[in-house]
């Protein structure tokens, strides 16, 4: 079986020595290398080329967020599960706009890290469960404030259908061939999906389907 690689960037030597703990008890798992500023996490990983790269958010030299993006324009089959304190939906858009495709709180990342791992390396998305309902809160909150309406109830169901293979990151090719139908006609479902939630990309795409739970 070969095992998933994973470079582990963080500048607390304690929280790489409690993430390797966690990865070195998976069978399917391997450590590869460990950075402790982002553009060490850069240097390796452009020379390990390892599966998965799991980035704290708030490292020194370089920050999590760039170096992710530098890393994914670099090797896009290397995938980054973000480490952070924050679980206000401004850092999850910034992480998943930087290519990141798992969130984990730090508080939670000994019980969530191997699922991130595994869901990463597969190309779905993959969450703290504490981030939805934060998002969730924020988000209702903020149709308070502006009287606003959540628009979910005006999709119909094959664009919910959409909605959530977009979320899982399948590309319009991949759902047309899912749902037997032409890239043509998928693109305009999302274009009225997304128009119907104003919604302007597959990142916000993610983050709505996650404050409604269509996705974890």
């Amino acid at each position: 079986m070969k095992k998933t690689s994973v470079l582990l960037a963080d500048d607390h030597t304690l929280i790489r020595a409690g993430l390797r703990m966690v990865v070195d008890a998976q069978a399917d798992l391997t450590v590869v290398g460990e950075a402790s500023d982002g553009r060490e996490a850069v240097a390796m990983a452009e020379k390990l080329k390892p599966d998965v790269v799991v980035m704290d958010i708030g490292m020194p030299s370089l920050n999590g967020i760039e170096a992710s993006r530098q890393i994914r324009a670099a090797l896009p089959d290397t995938q980054i599960v973000m480490l952070s304190m924050h679980s206000d939906e401004g850092y999850v858009l910034r992480a998943l706009k930087a290519g990141a495709k798992a969130y984990l709180l730090k508080d939670s990342a000994e019980a969530d890290l191997a699922r991130a791992i595994r869901a990463a390396t597969a190309g779905k998305s993959f969450f703290s469960p504490a981030v939805g309902q934060v998002l969730l809160q924020d988000y209702m909150r903020r149709l308070e404030r502006t009287g606003g309406e959540d628009s979910y109830e005006l999709l119909s169901p094959r664009e919910r259908e959409i909605l959530q293979l977009v979320a899982e990151g399948k590309s319009s090719k991949e759902i047309a061939n899912l749902l037997n139908l032409s890239v043509y006609t998928v693109e305009t479902h999302r274009a009225k999906l997304m128009q119907k939630l104003n919604l302007r990309s597959v990142p916000e795409v993610i983050l709505y389907a996650v404050r409604k739970g269509i996705i974890s």
